[in-house]
């Protein structure tokens, strides 16, 4: 069974290989659904700074009635923390919200600040001293293991040329459709485990006829296929849902996608359109200073 299976990070550290996403879930609702997560058999829980829901989240394990390190705790260092003073409140901060004694991975949730995501500025020494900040509390023992989120290879050689602690997880944007096979490759090659956060596509790949023929073809749901597709191609997926029913048939994927249709989901057209998703800077979108989020077609080849 899925839930039961482990990827080991380079310092040895297990981590579950199929995690609960909470993006979009209110701090007030997200508690209930992490519950009910865990009482099915999930042990990865994946949060962030970001999401405004660390406090729910951390509730949520806390009354699961599952021994804390059990479960496997995932936050994030907000994307705008880019100085070494910021980051290490910052890290104070989600210990204290989560308030789980320690975290298990800790990850700079984007090389750049929102409102310049795509940009030129790759800020460097901001990540590096986020990093520092990071690898401080690793060395303490207030995280278990650090990383980074939607670096792309200019960003980890950064950090590989000079922080002193290599990260051990990427999370990025790959999913049937688009998958950024040079970057998974590169990462895997640095012993990096990738995290592959919305592998449904932001539910995109639901309208997706080619899509759903096969996973009709296989007996399973489309997210189900989805989330199989990332194993497949070792990553560790992070379906994100706080309705109870899609939580279980998340992680009932005992099926075996052949080489043959791993090849044909490799090569499905590229979505270029995430809906209402499309706003948000990972989607293509862009984020101004006046805090409006405009679409940004990123993703049109």
């Amino acid at each position: 069974m899925i839930l039961q299976e482990t990827f080991t990070l380079p310092n040895g550290v297990k981590i579950p290989k199929l995690g609960l996403g909470t993006w979009l879930i209110e701090d007030s609702k997200v508690a209930e659904p992490v519950r009910a997560a865990i009482e099915m058999g999930y042990r990865h829980i994946d949060t962030a700074q970001g999401y405004g829901n660390e406090r729910g989240v951390g509730e949520g394990v806390r009354t699961s009635g599952v021994p804390r390190e059990e479960i496997f705790v995932t936050t994030k260092l907000s994307a705008n923390i880019k100085n070494y003073a910021e980051a290490v409140a910052a890290i104070e901060e989600s210990l204290q919200k989560l308030d789980l004694g320690y975290i298990d991975l800790m990850i700079i949730h984007s090389p750049q600040p929102w409102l310049d995501y795509h940009e030129d500025n790759r800020f460097f020494e901001g990540n590096l001293e986020a990093w520092s900040a990071l690898e401080e509390a690793y060395t303490a023992g207030k995280l278990r293991s650090i990383g980074v989120s939607n670096f792309e290879q200019v960003d980890l050689e950064n950090i590989l040329a000079h922080g002193t602690i290599k990260p051990m997880v990427n999370q990025i944007l790959a999913h049937i459709s688009n998958t950024p096979f040079e970057l998974i490759a590169y990462n895997q090659s640095e012993g990096i485990l990738i995290q592959a956060y919305s592998p449904v596509a932001h539910g995109e790949l639901l309208k997706n006829e080619e899509v759903s023929a096969m996973a009709e073809r296989y007996g399973v749901s489309i997210p189900q296929l989805c989330i199989r597709y990332c194993l497949q191609l070792d990553m560790l997926p992070l379906p994100k849902t706080a309705n109870p029913a899609h939580i279980r048939a998340n992680a009932e994927i005992d099926f075996e996608i052949s080489e043959v249709d791993m090849e044909v989901l490799k090569n499905i057209r590229r979505i270029k359109n995430y809906g209402d998703a499309s706003l948000f800077p990972v989607y293509g979108g862009k984020l101004t200073p006046d805090g409006v989020l405009h679409p940004r077609d990123y993703f049109v080849e």
